[in-house]
């Protein structure tokens, strides 16, 4: 069903997609269940364009072998650039290990495919070495858990992404036994292919446009672990600005932050969140829209230190529930946005709706995952807001979380309604001022004026003799 929010709507209509095909390549249809042993196409060749494949509108069945490393349903194994080939418009259902995986490939096309009741990773990208490739259209439903392949396939996702610079356009995922999108960057190149002069984690980033998730058993995006893109991606970055402006032309010093640009993803009904972010250098979410998800729509993580660039969230249309809501959204207390632990980080132009039930409910939270990681230092860090309008349903902007020390600063007033420069805080007795209230049901504490400045102090090393 499609539901309007002010000028805007959301679009959660369910997905339509045809399985069969006139031409049908199948495992056994009376021995391939039970055994869990299936029909595979795999494709290799000794290099780059040395093999051309262009397969389409095809009906695949009962395929894929779920105890055998590299037997999946379609499998383009270690190839190099394939710029001539492509497959699109399959119909695949019933497989026992993957999709369509890309090993060792670069410029492939998947397109239009349908993919239904898959264990394991849908479409799987192998060794973290893959890149330039484009993935668009695709529907997939149910991407199942499966104890006979990686760890990492009793958490499947829609798509596993191990190397960022690929292309996601316009692709659905449904009902995922845990993710939808998965950008699960290594270190350095797995595999085959492992080597360290290969650095995906610090790698420029792919498009990612009008993609939708729901329905999932844990998050509709995740990127885990690290997404920090910069100019040389296995070369320590630095914002020494007194260094940079004596050594210009030092090239290893010169490693600016890489903007990662993630476009108009709709995300709902998820396990836990819309979207999840763990530690990212410049990645920016632009005009997300996100509904009915039980922990929060988007969270962040972890930001690192970037120098003047800010992780941010441009345009979010964010709503707690929607008139589809399963009653079991009603014993959930999610938020809207959760903020990062550490500074860096801007939300701009988010539109709120319906963060209307239980205590805790609210818009916005603070310092992500501080209640389950100890190690985290004081919190106390500062946020950016701008631009921000909530309905008449919302009855909290704000609930800070663990440690209760975040500070919100208000550019514009459009939070806390006490002009450009204003902040919110939570409450504690030395925070009783003149210049600010105390409001803990709506803003969860204390705000403020711009003529008062919360600031962070933090003390390290401190001996009792001192």
């Amino acid at each position: 069903m499609t539901q309007w929010y002010g000028d805007d709507f959301i679009d959660m209509r369910a997905e339509v997609g045809l399985l069969t095909r006139n031409v049908k390549y199948r495992g056994d249809p009376e021995n391939s269940a039970p055994n869990q042993y299936g029909a595979t196409i795999f494709l290799h060749s000794e290099g780059d364009d040395s093999l051309i494949a262009r397969l389409e509108y095809i009906e695949l069945n009962d395929v894929g072998q779920a105890f055998k490393v590299g037997r999946y349903a379609v499998h383009f194994h270690m190839i190099g650039a394939v710029h001539k080939s492509y497959c699109k418009g399959f119909g695949t259902h019933t497989s026992f290990n993957r999709a369509f995986t890309l090993h060792g490939t670069h410029y492939m096309r998947l397109i239009n495919n349908v993919a239904f009741n898959v264990k394991g990773h849908v479409i799987f990208i192998e060794d973290a070495v893959e890149k330039k490739n484009h993935i668009e259209g695709n529907l997939i439903i149910m991407a199942k858990r499966s104890w006979s392949l990686l760890n990492t396939d009793q958490t499947p996702a829609c798509i596993w992404i191990t190397n960022p610079d690929n292309n996601f356009y316009n692709n659905a995922c449904g009902g995922s036994d845990r993710y939808g999108y998965w950008y699960d960057l290594q270190i350095h190149a797995i595999g085959p292919h492992a080597n360290t002069n290969v650095c995906p984690d610090n790698e420029r980033v792919g498009e990612f446009k009008n993609n939708s998730a729901h329905s999932c058993g844990r998050y509709g995006l995740r990127i885990f672990h690290n997404m920090i893109p910069r100019k040389y991606p296995c070369k320590s970055i630095t914002y020494d600005a007194d260094y940079l402006s004596k050594n210009e032309t030092d090239p290893y010093w010169q490693n600016p932050a890489i903007t990662a640009n993630f476009y108009d993803l709709v995300s709902w009904k998820n396990g836990r969140n819309g979207a999840i972010a763990e530690k990212v250098g410049d990645v920016r979410f632009h005009n997300f829209k996100v509904a009915d998800n039980k922990m929060a729509g988007i969270e962040f993580s972890m930001t690192d230190d970037h120098g003047d660039n800010t992780t941010r969230i441009n345009g979010a249309l964010v709503i707690g529930k929607t008139n589809n809501t399963e009653q079991a959204l009603e014993n959930a207390s999610p938020h809207g946005i959760i903020t990062p632990r550490n500074d860096n980080f801007r939300v701009d132009g988010a539109r709120f709706f319906n963060f209307n039930w239980n205590s805790i409910t609210a818009a916005f939270s603070s310092c992500s995952h501080c209640w389950h990681d100890q190690a985290t230092d004081s919190g106390v860090r500062t946020v950016r807001f701008s631009n921000l309008t909530f309905d008449s349903t919302v009855q909290r902007k704000i609930y800070f979380d663990t440690p209760f020390k975040a500070i919100f600063l208000d550019e514009d007033g459009s939070m806390t309604g006490k002009g450009a420069g204003s902040w919110a805080t939570p409450y504690y007795p030395h925070h009783n001022r003149t210049e600010c209230e105390t409001n803990i049901t709506y803003y969860g504490g204390v705000f403020c004026d711009n003529t008062v400045q919360v600031r962070r102090i933090a003390f390290w090393g401190a001996e009792p003799a001192q």
